[in-house]
C-alpha cells in the first residue's frame, strides 16, 4: 500500500493512497473536518464526565489528538483500531502540531510512541489503547462505549466496512443512548442503521459535504 503526504485546503496534512484513490481526510481540510465531525458533533455532545470512546480507523491519530486536546473537562478512555498502521516516517512529517499549537507536541508524540495492544496513559485525563487488527477479527466490548468515531474509508473504497454485520457490532458495543458519529451520509448506510434500531440524525457536514450522520442507540 503506497501512501504519500498531501496538504489539504485548510493547510493541514493528510495521506493519499494511490491504489485506492482515497484520502484519509477531506481534501477541504483535515483538521477542519475532524473538528467538525468528531469533536463538535461527537465528543461535545456527550455530557458524561467519564467517557469511553471507540475509534474505527485510527489512521494518522488526528481524531485521538484532537479529542485529547478537547477533553480536559472529562476522563477519556480511548480505544482505537487500525489494521494497517501508518509508517512512523509519515507520522513525523504530519503538520498537526504546527497547525494546532506547539504546546501540544508532547501529547502528539506520546500518542504515536504508545505501544500497540497496551493501554497507555497519555495525560492524567486520557488513556489510549491502540489495537492492530481488522474489525472483522476483533471481539469488541459489548454495551461499553459512549461514542464511536466511525472513520473508515468511504463505502466506494471499503464497502466491507459499511455492511450490516459491522454496523451490528457497533450497535452492540454502544451503551443505551450511545452515539455513532461519522462523516458519511450515504442513503443505504442510513437505512441500514435504522434497520438495526438506531435513531439516525442528519447534521450539516463539514466544508465540502452537505451532511454528516449521528446514529443513537435506542
Amino acid at each position: 500500500m503506497k501512501r504519500r503526504l498531501i496538504l489539504t485546503e485548510d493547510g493541514s496534512s493528510s495521506i493519499y493512497i494511490e491504489e485506492m484513490n482515497e484520502h484519509y481526510h477531506s481534501t477541504h481540510g483535515a483538521i477542519q473536518e475532524a473538528n467538525h465531525v468528531f469533536i463538535f458533533n461527537g465528543l461535545k455532545r456527550i455530557k458524561k464526565n467519564n467517557v469511553n470512546i471507540f475509534e474505527l480507523g485510527f489512521g494518522t491519530g488526528l481524531n485521538a489528538f484532537l479529542t485529547l486536546i478537547h477533553s480536559s473537562d472529562k476522563m477519556i478512555s480511548y480505544d482505537a483500531i487500525e489494521a494497517f498502521p501508518v509508517e512512523n516516517e509519515l507520522l513525523q512529517n504530519l503538520n498537526y502540531v504546527k497547525e494546532i499549537g506547539g504546546e501540544f507536541d508532547s501529547y502528539f508524540q506520546k500518542i504515536h510512541s504508545a505501544k500497540w495492544e497496551i493501554p497507555t496513559e497519555i495525560s492524567r485525563f486520557f488513556e489510549l489503547h491502540k489495537i492492530q487488527s481488522k474489525i472483522q477479527n476483533y471481539n469488541i466490548k459489548a454495551n461499553h462505549y459512549d461514542v464511536i468515531y466511525f472513520d473508515a474509508f468511504g463505502p466506494r473504497a471499503q464497502s466491507e466496512m459499511w455492511n450490516k454485520v459491522i454496523l451490528q457490532k457497533m450497535h452492540d458495543a454502544l451503551v443505551s443512548g450511545g452515539e455513532l458519529i461519522t462523516y458519511c451520509a450515504q442513503g443505504q448506510f442510513k437505512r441500514d442503521l435504522k434497520s438495526l434500531g438506531f435513531e439516525v440524525i442528519a447534521l450539516p457536514g463539514p466544508p465540502g459535504k452537505r451532511e454528516m450522520t449521528v446514529a443513537i442507540k435506542k
